[in-house]
């Protein structure tokens, strides 16, 4: 009840003053009966209304019929009337109840009356304290907003003054000339790093005064006069001490590497003149080109010319050729003695020069070899020579590259400006040589010594040199040419008659043509070049002719061929020790070889054997053909033959033997030729044991005396020469 009061106290009347509390709740309940009579109306069952519907009219009746109340009255039959009185005085029995509840807790109420009337106070006053609130904030809301708008603007401004300030800050810094920079200019040396470094920043305020004259800056003429006036003084002390390092290369007995070396370190100091000072700068470009042209003109042209003091004094000249007779004339070949005879047609130890080790080694000092008696062939000393031209060349380009900062054809005009002359100096000189030259061998040594030389400078990527290489093997190539085609004609207008005595062994011009041949070629294979195998192909059939020549001089076949082997024998020894197995020259003379041996197998087989070998041939010539019956009446000849080689053929192979190890200076060669030969001896003899196996032949009696095949075999090996 007390609830129902408490929740009927939201609803009650508006009291202002805590009064009576009996008056209070009698209020309170005049108003809630109230409300309960209003509740009982029964407007919305109003008769009179012309929207009154039947239906819903029995939807409602239906409904109170459904009360749990109405269906325990019609069950009982109680009398509604009277039920009705009954419930309304119980209704007014519960309002009498409900008001003493009321008054009962009149006292609660009156206290919660004012408590609600006092929290509506503070809450009125806290609605007034939030709206103060409220407007505050809406006025410091405008605030901040001002402040950020502010603070953007001044972020702003700060950055624009950040950015006009570091590009102050480096106008200025660049602009300031410092005090150390100037004592250090004026007063420290050139080769003190200190100068250096501010020689660096003194270029980069003339550079920075001059982009600055090109924007029409005015605070440029504030320090134009200082940098300039030091400007002057650092290309002076500059000048005087690159000037002094170019005099020092003339001294005697100067190693001018140190001095450049010097210069390279300090290769800022041309640059820095040639941005600040051409003039300057080309006069220090000048007088360096001047010194050095004629420092490098007059070492080679010493060198040179004392190089040729230790050259061998016996030099080839044009009679001294391949197929000149050794009786012709008295001189270079009428004295086998001469150290350098050999060196005309026979490399020999001359082609060590090629080496990669004498190739690059030190090159010759001529005092010394002098001290020591030593002679040296041309070709080591233009190994020599060209190789100090190398070295010295490669060096001078990288410095020239380096320290006058050129490149390409700038690099190379530099250079012959200072090796120009040296180098023609060179070409005349070995012009003047060439052409009086006959030495093939020295000429095609200097070819590859070039051709190696300017594979060096390839690799050291130095162009320098690539036209002076060109210059050398025009003149080289034309001469060795030369040579080589006199030698060609000199063998063939050799007349044999004029040779002196006939001899089956080697001739000498064979040997010339074979050492020869072995050193161009084994040289050749390094760096091949067509024009030189055609000129050796000519040689080659020159020689070949000559021999053929020769071997015609001979009055017997036998002789000739004795002749013609022991030679292409030679000539194939000689040429297999230096050229390549598969080479044109050899694969050629052994083809020569082959042939010829073949042919004397043959013809010393002949005497002895020479009715059995014509009648094997004969007898396989008609069995081809199926008429071997034509030799059926024979029988006397055979009957000779088999006896004639049973009786004789140990005397005859052993004699054969002896003819061909004294006819043969190569005993390998002549064992060669002895195994060939009991080899077609034992074949013929098979062929032989064939033919008289054939039914013609059977029925004789001498076939019985024939050599059993095997055993002929064993005993040939007997007579198989042992060296």
């Amino acid at each position: 009840m007390a609830e129902g009061a408490a929740a009927a106290v939201g609803a009650g009347p508006d009291v202002n003053t805590a009064g009576n509390p009996t008056e209070v709740a009698m209020a309170y309940l005049q108003d809630e009966t109230d409300g309960d009579i209003a509740n009982l109306n029964l407007g919305e069952l109003d008769l009179t209304t012309d929207e009154f519907i039947l239906d819903e009219v029995d939807v409602h009746i239906q409904a109170n019929l459904e009360d749990d109340l109405v269906k325990e009255a019609l069950k009982t039959g109680v009398d509604l009337r009277q039920y009705s009185k009954q419930v309304e005085a119980e209704l007014q029995r519960i309002e009498q109840a409900s008001i003493k509840d009321y008054i009962k807790e009149s006292q609660n109420i009156a206290l919660l009356h004012n408590q609600i009337t006092a929290c509506d106070s503070i809450l009125e006053r806290m609605e007034g304290m939030l709206s103060g609130f409220q407007s505050d904030l809406s006025s410091i809301s405008s605030e901040i907003q001002t402040l950020q708008q502010q603070s953007v603007s001044m972020n702003v401004r700060l950055k624009n003054r950040q950015a006009v300030r570091s590009h102050l800050s480096q106008l200025v810094d660049e602009l300031v000339v410092p005090g150390a920079m100037i004592s250090t200019i004026l007063d420290t040396p050139v080769t003190e790093q200190e100068f250096l470094e501010q020689l660096h920043e003194l270029n980069n305020k003339i550079n920075f005064a001059k982009e600055l004259s090109f924007r029409e800056t005015l605070a440029c003429s504030d320090i134009q006069d200082i940098v300039d006036r030091l400007k002057l003084k650092a290309v002076s002390k500059i000048r005087e001490f690159i000037l002094q390092k170019i005099y020092s290369f003339r001294k005697p007995m100067t190693n001018y590497q140190i001095p450049q070396n010097t210069l390279l370190k300090y290769r800022f100091f041309y640059q820095f003149l040639l941005a600040n000072e051409r003039t300057v700068a080309k006069e220090i470009r000048d007088e360096y080109v001047d010194t050095m042209s004629k420092i490098y003109y007059s070492y080679f042209k010493s060198y040179s010319s004392r190089l040729l003091k230790v050259q061998y004094e016996e030099v080839a000249d044009k009679d001294d050729l391949m197929g000149v007779e050794d009786t012709a004339k008295k001189g270079f070949f009428s004295k086998p003695s001469l150290k350098s005879r050999n060196t005309i047609f026979t490399v020999g130890q001359r082609g060590a020069i090629l080496s990669p080790a004498e190739l690059e080694g030190p090159i010759l000092v001529p005092h010394t070899a002098q001290r020591g008696d030593s002679r040296y062939p041309y070709e080591t000393l233009f190994r020599s020579q060209h190789y100090a031209l190398l070295d010295n060349g490669c060096r001078e380009f990288l410095f020239l590259s380096d320290f006058f900062m050129v490149a390409g054809n700038s690099a190379l005009d530099l250079f012959n400006s200072i090796m120009g002359k040296t180098l023609s100096m060179f070409l005349k000189s070995m012009s003047t040589y060439v052409s009086d030259c006959y030495d093939s061998i020295a000429v095609f040594l200097c070819i590859h010594i070039i051709l190696r030389f300017r594979a060096i400078t390839a690799k050291r990527n130095i162009p320098a040199l690539d036209k002076y290489w060109e210059a050398v093997l025009e003149l080289l190539w034309p001469r060795f040419e030369l040579i080589l085609e006199m030698n060609i004609h000199s063998i063939r207008n050799t007349d044999p008659q004029k040779l002196g005595v006939l001899d089956t062994r080697p001739h000498y011009i064979t040997r010339r043509y074979a050492e020869f041949s072995s050193a161009i070629v084994s040289i050749n294979q390094t760096f091949p070049n067509e024009r030189t195998n055609t000129l050796l192909g000519q040689l080659q059939v020159e020689v070949e002719n000559f021999v053929l020549k020769m071997a015609a001089e001979f009055p017997s076949r036998r002789d000739q061929l004795i002749f013609l082997i022991n030679n292409y024998d030679m000539m194939l020894s000689v040429l297999m020790e230096r050229a390549a197995d598969d080479s044109k020259e050899v694969e050629g003379f052994q083809q020569l070889l082959l042939a010829r041996t073949q042919e004397f197998i043959e013809e010393i087989l002949s005497p002895p054997f020479g009715g059995m070998i014509a009648f094997v041939k004969e007898a396989e010539a008609l069995m081809e053909k199926g008429q071997l019956d034509r030799l059926k009446n024979e029988e006397a000849r055979i009957t000779h033959l088999v006896r004639g080689f049973s009786g004789t053929w140990k005397q005859s192979v052993e004699a054969m033997s002896q003819d061909v190890m004294r006819s043969f200076t190569n005993f390998k060669n002549g064992t060669s030729i002895i195994q060939g030969a009991l080899t077609q001896l034992i074949q013929y003899y098979h062929g032989f044991h064939k033919v008289l196996n054939q039914p013609t032949f059977r029925s004789l009696a001498v076939r019985s005396e024939l050599i059993n095949l095997h055993h002929l075999m064993v005993e040939v090996k007997k007579h198989k020469p042992n060296f």
